[in-house]
């Protein structure tokens, strides 16, 4: 296991620090902002440690409303909203220096059997195999990517990212708000339902908003574009050890009015459909001084 995703296990383990309250930190680098994934899963853990072990969340919805400050800690104060015979809700505000940066609310179910469909994951998407990550496309001379995506693909992650499409990182070229990313996490999650799904959570952050700025010739990257999530929401359908590789599935419905719509499906190695995300995020643009 490497030493990004002991991290990642090690942050989601949250301490109790009074009845609904706890406390979450951030890892030790040098962002400037508290990951956005980080937050969903750590409020995920923090609303499931009010919740019995017999149930299990199918959803959840919540709100960035302030940038989160890596250095200190973030608290996480949950309200036990509803406890029904099948259902169960949570709220959960994640609070820093007084102030709330974010809110989740998460449902939860005891386990039913009934009708199960679900889409079928796209054709015709190239194997993990067949593509290289990104630290290993960073070494090609042959591809030409900013220092900015170079800077970014260097970091050590809890999981290795083989992206399907390049061009919107190498081109201005206005192509389909679409792409796939296969994930693979660098160890072994542990056997317990509630902190896949909070794995699961924290990997649906990635990349996903980038995808509303294809049609545009753009991505995350530019300089000229300020980014940040709005809102996410997610639906879990069916456990997964998370071994192998992940196949994240996104496009872009639409972007106006200064955000972006995107949405994600994430699927197993051999098809089964594991999780649905939605997000909006700020989109904007700016002006860049002239050097």
């Amino acid at each position: 296991m490497s030493s990004a995703m002991q991290e990642l296990l090690s942050i989601l383990d949250l301490e109790t620090i009074e009845h609904n309250l706890f406390r979450g930190v951030s890892p030790k680098v040098t962002w400037q902002r508290v990951f956005g994934g980080q937050v969903i899963g750590q409020a995920l853990v923090a609303a499931q440690r009010t919740v019995g072990p017999e149930r299990h969340v199918h959803s959840l919805h919540c709100y960035f409303m302030l940038a989160g400050d890596p250095s200190v800690p973030i608290i996480y104060e949950v309200d036990r909203l509803r406890d029904g015979m099948s259902f169960t809700t949570r709220r959960v505000t994640a609070i820093q220096h007084g102030r709330a940066i974010f809110s989740l609310e998460a449902s939860f179910q005891i386990a039913e059997p009934g009708l199960d469909h679900q889409m079928e994951m796209p054709a015709g998407i190239p194997r993990p195999e067949a593509l290289r990550t990104q630290r290993e496309l960073i070494s090609d001379p042959g591809i030409d990517v900013t220092d900015a995506v170079r800077r970014y693909w260097a970091r050590e992650r809890p999981l290795e990212i083989r992206p399907v499409q390049m061009e919107h990182y190498t081109s201005r070229e206005k192509l389909p708000p679409c792409q796939q990313v296969w994930l693979r996490l660098a160890g072994p999650v542990p056997d317990d339902s509630g902190l896949r799904a909070a794995v699961l959570a924290y990997i649906s952050d990635m990349t996903l908003l980038d995808t509303s700025t294809f049609a545009h010739g753009r991505s995350g990257f530019d300089p000229d574009l300020q980014m940040a999530s709005l809102d996410h929401a997610m639906w879990f359908h069916r456990s997964h050890p998370l071994t192998g590789w992940l196949l994240y599935a996104q496009d872009s419905p639409s972007s106006s009015g200064a955000r972006g719509l995107s949405r994600g499906f994430l699927y197993s190695e051999d098809g089964l459909l594991i999780a649905s995300t939605v997000q909006e995020g700020l989109v904007r643009v700016r002006s860049v001084p002239k050097k």
